[in-house]
């Protein structure tokens, strides 16, 4: 440092005195370097609200070192040093700002709420106001080499800065709660840690040096604020890892590279300013740990990336295969249905004495083909609406209906299955609750809801009754079927309403079973605004199917 800049010996006297100058430059101008370095990678890359903030963020602390670093060596009057000390409070307070802003975005993927950037203005404005005025700072004392702070900006900075992390921590966790996705929750929370830690580790090194300060505990109070600088090296490493691991802001595996070299060449570099052995150290262990990091976190993303892309190229493959399968699926299932329907007819011509008198022990036969063609045509149907569900191709109409009408006109429709099998199947309506009129589909209400939950209170009921009640509640019609059936267990009620769902032991009452008929009711149910569910005290107790409609 040439002797000519240098103007107040104690100045000098007091920088070398209770500092090492290479740990002060490596603080400050390696680290802001760095941060820019990432900030404009990632801007550059990506041209994305979350990237520009992230620049904006780097851009402004990067600014602070510089401004802060400057402090140290305004030698050249009272006036230089009074400027630089006194900016570095309001730049703090921005790239805090920019911090959160950044967050919030990376996280929310949406622009901070017109609010939010307001309640941030007003917190930057008292900080811009006593700044630019030259209010922050009072007097310099060329003497003792320090200036004079007011006690109220100061102080305001403090509660400032604090009021941010907090702001980050809360936003953290209501985000992290809000959501059920683990992929999701996993990078909220890195994010969300790193800019934490980052924002704490400046907060508190602050802290700790204006304390000492205010106490008078130690003549160097200001070595320990430097030492908060080290926050914007965490906070690079958590923003690394959610590149490479969880791909942030879409950087592809060469982004990552190009990262994790930059940030070795960066601490490589550093050597050069160390002048003792205890800093060397630090630099050597901490190029050494980024080295192992960066070629583990690299090599283990290249394989998840090779890996990633198999899966994707086996699920197009997949895709494919199910479609066709599908198609398959749809062409057999109408050739079926159709050929099942034409059986119908004929055996119900035969069993009605359309086609003449049948010879002796031939109508049961006839009415038993009958029955079985019926059971295979409603299977047939409950799949190919199960399909069509899924794919999202059903069409439910708008209209409206008489959900007592048609309770009573599929119970009819029902009852002699029952009455063959011996079971009693009762019908209430409660006629106050009149009219039961329900905005939807009634053809696929009854065929797909009331025909699926009759049916399946005759079939798995081997002795007993079978209740059916319709009643009006709170302004829904509740619809209740109650049989004293094998029950429900609680494994088995797991997988009710759920595609191709059923228990474990169905096959063995009904052998007709494809899991379909309630996943399909339960869409039907609430694609007209009701819900369905059903309840039991477990196996052979019965069990109580209860689906509600808005009227």
């Amino acid at each position: 440092m040439p002797d000519a800049l240098i103007h107040i010996q104690y100045c000098y006297d007091y920088l070398v005195g209770q500092i090492s100058l290479g740990l002060l430059i490596y603080s400050h101008i390696p680290t802001a370097i760095l941060a820019l370095l990432f900030g404009g990678f990632v801007y550059y890359n990506t041209r994305r609200l979350s990237g520009s903030l992230l620049f904006l963020l780097c851009l402004s602390f990067a600014a602070w070192c510089f401004v802060d670093i400057g402090s140290w060596f305004a030698f050249l009057g009272a006036g230089s040093m009074m400027f630089t000390w006194g900016l570095t409070d309001f730049l703090s307070l921005v790239f805090f700002a920019f911090a959160y802003y950044f967050l919030y975005v990376f996280v929310a993927d949406r622009d901070l709420p017109w609010w939010q950037k307001l309640v941030g203005l007003a917190v930057l404005a008292p900080s811009a106001y006593w700044t630019f005025l030259g209010l922050n700072l009072t007097a310099y004392d060329a003497i003792n080499c320090e200036a004079f702070e007011a006690s109220t900006g100061a102080d305001y900075v403090t509660y400032a800065r604090l009021g941010f992390i907090l702001a980050a921590i809360v936003f953290t966790f209501v985000a992290r709660h809000r959501s059920t996705d683990k992929h999701f929750r996993r990078k909220t929370v890195l994010a969300g840690t790193g800019v934490s830690l980052f924002l704490f580790a400046f907060f508190l090194f602050s802290y700790l040096t204006n304390l000492d300060v205010l106490l008078n505990a130690w003549q160097y109070a200001y070595n320990i604020e430097i030492y908060g600088l080290f926050g914007m090296p965490i906070f690079l490493a958590y923003l690394s890892y959610l590149i490479v691991r969880y791909h942030a802001f879409d950087l592809k595996i060469f982004g990552a590279q190009v990262l994790v070299v930059a940030l070795t060449g960066l601490l490589a570099a550093e050597f050069a300013f160390a002048l003792s052995p205890v800093t060397r150290i630090l630099i050597g262990v901490t190029l050494l740990l980024t080295l192992v990091i960066g070629f583990v976190l690299v090599k283990s993303v290249r394989r998840e990336i090779e890996q990633r892309e198999h899966i994707e190229k086996l699920a197009h493959e997949l895709e494919l295969t199910n479609q066709r399968q599908e198609s398959l699926i749809h062409f057999v299932g109408h050739e079926v249905k159709g050929y099942l329907t034409k059986d119908m007819g004929a055996f119900a011509a035969l069993a009605e004495g359309d086609l003449g008198p049948l010879p002796d022990g031939m109508k049961p036969f006839i009415e038993g083909a009958l029955a079985s063609s019926r059971d295979g045509a409603n299977s047939v149907i409950d799949i190919l609406q199960a399909s069509n569900q899924k794919k999202g191709t059903v069409e439910y109409k708008k209209e409206p209906f008489d959900l007592a009408a048609l309770v009573t006109q599929w119970y009819e429709k029902v009852k002699p299955l029952a009455e063959k099998k011996g079971l009693t199947m009762n019908l209430s309506i409660d006629e106050a609750g009149k009219p039961y009129t329900v905005q939807g589909d009634g053809p696929q209400t009854g065929e797909h809801v009331l025909r699926n939950l009759f049916e399946n209170s005759v079939n798995y009921t081997q002795q007993g009754h079978v209740d059916i009640s319709l009643k009006k509640v709170d302004m829904m019609a509740v619809l209740t079927i109650a049989d004293t059936g094998v029950g429900i267990s609680q494994e088995d009620k797991k997988k009710l309403f759920t595609e191709g769902g059923k228990g474990k032991d169905s096959l063995k009452v009904n052998v007709h079973s494809t899991g379909y008929g309630l996943f399909i009711a339960k869409n039907v149910v609430e694609a007209e605004g009701g819900t369905i569910r059903a309840e039991s005290e477990g196996a052979g107790k019965g069990s109580r199917f209860i689906a509600e409609f808005p009227v």
